[in-house]
């Protein structure tokens, strides 16, 4: 496995949560704990924000799509299920109501690049950078749903044979939309470069608000866009802000590596956290990435309880609620705090960056990961409250350098008028 640069002795182990409804278990909102009446309230999603980011957390995601929650990917929902959460608020809008009532942690949401035209992404992401004073990042996501096509009714997509996922129709088409993501994260990542980040002077004596030199003209010509540019917010406060991917396979790992700044991947155990992260080594060597690797980062499941008996019995009647097991892409670890932590010290021995936590109830794993695991972390020394004010924004505290702005040393035919 090639070494991150954030690896050594004092390593830090970076942690994160992505919040879904009432947990990841289908079966989470009918829990004692949870708030089912609050789902879509500012106050539920501020609560479970305050907490992360009080807890001292690098970051959270918010999950959303074009389409209704369901179990299972590329399904439609079943208008005869009624046992599961249905209906979620926007991400992106929720992430810029809990910009101002937390203060460190990165607001990660999910946005899809498949019915989300990239100027609108770009815009979006950029104002919630300013809403958080630099703690915005984005989780682009291609989707292949048809019914999430027919929502916006653009085009159609084919039904994919899951059973011949790794066939070359299912490859190609996936190639198709990851292409299209890539293409949309680069206009994205354009446009935040389009202003400088001088480019408002407010020269009262002259009577300019802005020196046009420097404000310039994308000029984005690919396969699926065509955009002239340039942005109309200027540049975000941390020029570039933080761009994260789930990605399960090779090309979603070469998306990753062209575009992305953090990698959250699914192994299941050690020997599969070894070889995923070197295939994502390989996806940097294959698309000839410069600069900083990419931060790898692993996903887990956690339902947490006294002891590993309780967990385990807590998801079994979880599972008997939802009328079959939970199944996840990401590995489940129901168990007691002292053993989820020890699954994470695990982890972090083997070379991951971070780790974002899946609760499966929410408020009640969130909750017993802050008072549980987290206290655990920290007598083992791979996690210390940040005192530094140069970790403001959501770059910094994942040790990436200040984003260099592409057009501040070229030289160009055309710039604004």
């Amino acid at each position: 496995m090639t070494p991150s640069p954030t690896q050594g002795a004092a390593r830090r182990l970076d942690l994160g949560v992505a919040l879904n409804d009432a947990g990841w278990h289908p079966a989470a909102w009918r829990e004692e704990s949870a708030r089912p009446t609050e789902l879509l309230t500012g106050r539920y999603w501020a609560d479970l924000a305050r907490t992360a980011d009080e807890a001292g957390l690098e970051l959270l995601t918010i999950e959303d799509a074009f389409g209704l929650q369901t179990r299972h990917p590329f399904d439609a929902v079943d208008p005869a299920e009624t046992r599961d959460v249905r209906g979620r608020l926007d991400a992106v809008l929720l992430a810029n109501w809990l910009a101002p009532v937390t203060s460190r942690i990165g607001l990660i949401p999910t946005v899809s690049t498949t019915h989300t035209e990239p100027f609108h992404v770009s815009t979006a992401i950029a104002t919630l950078d300013y809403a958080s004073r630099g703690r915005a990042g984005v989780r682009p996501v291609a989707s292949a749903k048809p019914h999430e096509a027919g929502h916006v009714g653009r085009r159609t997509f084919p039904e994919i044979d899951r059973s011949d996922f790794a066939g070359p129709e299912a490859q190609a088409l996936i190639s198709e939309w990851f292409g299209e993501a890539a293409d949309a994260i680069e206009v994205a990542r354009r446009l935040w470069d389009s202003w400088q980040d001088d480019a408002i002077i407010r020269d009262t004596a002259t009577g300019r608000f802005i020196d046009r030199d420097r404000v310039h003209y994308i000029d984005f010509e690919g396969e699926h866009f065509s955009v002239k540019g340039p942005s109309i917010v200027p540049r975000p406060p941390q020029g570039q802000p933080v761009v994260a991917l789930l990605a399960h396979q090779r090309i979603p790992y070469e998306l990753a590596a062209r575009q992305g700044d953090v990698v959250f991947i699914t192994p299941h155990d050690e020997a599969q956290l070894a070889s995923i992260t070197a295939e994502v080594r390989d996806a940097e060597t294959r698309v000839e990435r410069v600069g900083e690797p990419l931060r790898v980062w692993a996903d887990v499941v956690v339902l947490i309880e006294e002891t590993t008996d309780a967990a385990r019995a807590a998801l079994a009647r979880l599972d008997e609620l939802a009328g079959e097991p939970l199944t996840s892409d990401a590995l489940i670890v129901a168990d007691s705090a002292a053993g989820v932590a020890e699954r994470l010290l695990a982890w972090h021995a083997a070379g991951v960056d971070g780790i974002r936590l899946r609760p499966a109830r929410l408020p009640l794993d969130l909750d017993r990961i802050v008072t549980g695991v987290l206290p655990l972390l920290e007598k083992a020394g791979v996690r210390t409250p940040r005192t530094d004010e140069a970790a403001a924004t959501l770059r910094a505290r994942l040790g990436l350098p200040v984003a260099p702005n592409r057009y501040e040393t070229a030289s160009y035919e055309k710039e604004i008028a």
